[in-house]
């Protein structure tokens, strides 16, 4: 069976990295964390270009090594569109270095800033600055030419979104012969 790579990606606070641990329980997909996470917990939030681009780099390196594996589910916990609109957010516009960093998951989870907003010591981007994220982050898939599927809602109805748009392309996936 060919497999299925899918990223949540969405502003801070919205549920990703949670539900992205779900689903590769429920439906048993290998779980890429986000590497810009373990970053900021246990090095800082000091998000300078080199250092972004340095997350970005390493989150692929270790994507790639899951990929090896060629799972049936692969689900990431965002990827460089993420980390390119943070990017933007702290330094004002696009880089070109992160802009050439290719977006590989055939589905993308957008999540909705329609959750209650919650400081865990990393999170920077609160009120009119958490739409603008958001903008930002639509404005990188758009460039890319990604078109999401729009997860939003409470916490269930982001579950049964997020499980529909999985199923959905894991039933639409051609299976091998055995």
């Amino acid at each position: 069976m060919q497999g299925l790579h899918v990223c949540l990606t969405g502003v801070e606070s919205t549920g990703k990295t949670k539900l992205a641990e779900q689903l590769s329980r429920r439906l048993g997909g290998v779980l890429m964390p986000e590497y810009g996470r373990e970053y900021a917990e246990t090095i800082g939030t000091d998000f300078m270009p080199d250092v972004l681009r340095t997350i970005a780099r390493i989150h692929a390196e270790r994507r790639h090594r899951l990929q090896a594996a060629r799972p049936h589910l692969l689900i990431e916990d965002t990827d460089v569109v993420m980390t390119a609109a943070w990017f933007r957010m702290l330094h004002g516009h696009r880089d070109p270095v992160l802009s050439a960093m290719p977006a590989v998951a055939e589905l993308y989870l957008l999540f909705a800033p329609d959750t209650p907003w919650v400081a865990d010591g990393t999170r920077q981007f609160v009120g009119r600055d958490r739409l603008m994220f958001q903008a930002a982050i639509e404005d990188e898939m758009a460039a890319r030419n990604i078109e999401p599927v729009l997860i939003m809602g409470n916490w269930q109805q982001r579950e049964a979104q997020a499980t529909a748009a999985l199923t959905h392309r894991l039933d639409s996936l051609p299976q091998s012969a055995s």
